[in-house]
């Protein structure tokens, strides 16, 4: 066998179908496109998507409802339940919060109230809920807010 004598398996190759070419190839004057319309235009066949055929879009036949606030912030949420696995008396801010796995994201940290806290902690977060607040004074520990750096990351809308 030499590389001049390949050749693909009979019946596996087709040849294209040549339209337009007059009334006796049964494929002429408009070469299977039908009569006018987008899909007998070059480059037809799909309009755009949203498009309706011309009546109004259901896109802008419905009301605007609401509005996105651009200076939210979004916080990550750690649970005083979280906290308990904590030794007693240590420090707990968004590093050591990262460095456990319980703050995963370059997010602002929030401490939320769900669950019991039995030792006392001095917790560093960019937030506290007011259960969270005296549920750590209550056991003793400290509630400090930590002033959110610009490296921390940025509101959710931003």
């Amino acid at each position: 066998m030499r590389l001049d004598s390949l050749k693909p398996p009979k019946g596996s190759r087709k040849a294209r179908k040549r339209v337009g070419r007059g009334p006796g190839s049964g494929t002429g004057k408009t070469a299977g496109r039908g009569h006018k319309g987008l899909g007998a235009r070059s480059g037809g066949g799909a309009a755009a998507p949203g498009f309706e055929g011309g009546q109004m879009p259901l896109a802008r036949r419905l009301p605007k409802r609401g509005f996105s606030n651009v200076n939210r912030v979004e916080y990550q949420v750690v649970n005083l339940a979280d906290l308990a696995s904590f030794d007693a008396g240590s420090v707990v801010d968004p590093a050591a919060l990262k460095i456990s796995g319980l703050a995963k994201r370059r997010m602002p940290v929030k401490i939320l109230g769900n669950g019991k806290l039995e030792h006392s902690l001095t917790v560093r977060a960019h937030g506290f809920s007011a259960a969270a607040r005296k549920a750590i004074e209550g056991a003793g520990g400290t509630a400090e807010v930590v002033v959110r750096a610009l490296t921390e990351g940025t509101p959710a809308g931003a």
